[in-house]
């Protein structure tokens, strides 16, 4: 399956469970990705779908957020999945405007909420 897309998943504490519950309403979608994710969120989505191909990276406010910036940059990153909270502070804040700039500048689809996220993977299930 060469043409499978990259997905990277990010959540803010508060929006970790959020996050894993998308992916197992989703998971079947997401099998036929590969993703890549900060290391809490993505070993949370593990706890509910062990059989997923994710790649843990560091914990965001430890450079997980960069290194996915990284694999946006390189064209690695196909897609952003980032369930954030508006309602906790961030104390990686310029992580974070650092992450979404490059999802911009690179122009790939960005989701910061569940509505969007269902948006973005709708066309997958198909």
């Amino acid at each position: 399956m060469a043409d499978r897309k990259c997905l990277a998943l990010i959540a803010h504490d508060q929006k970790k469970d959020d996050l894993a519950a998308f992916v197992k309403a989703n998971e079947a979608v997401f099998a036929t990705c590969k993703i890549v994710a900060t290391g809490t969120t993505g070993g949370r989505v593990l706890d509910v779908c062990p059989g997923l191909d994710i790649t843990r990276l560091k914990s965001g406010p430890l450079g997980g957020d960069q290194q996915i910036g990284a694999l946006i940059a390189t064209g690695d990153v196909d897609c952003l999945i980032f369930f954030v909270d508006p309602l906790t502070p961030m104390p990686h804040d310029v992580d974070v405007k650092a992450l979404m700039r490059l999802a911009i500048v690179y122009d790939i689809p960005m989701a910061l909420n569940r509505a969007t996220a269902e948006e973005l993977i709708a066309f997958r299930r198909n």
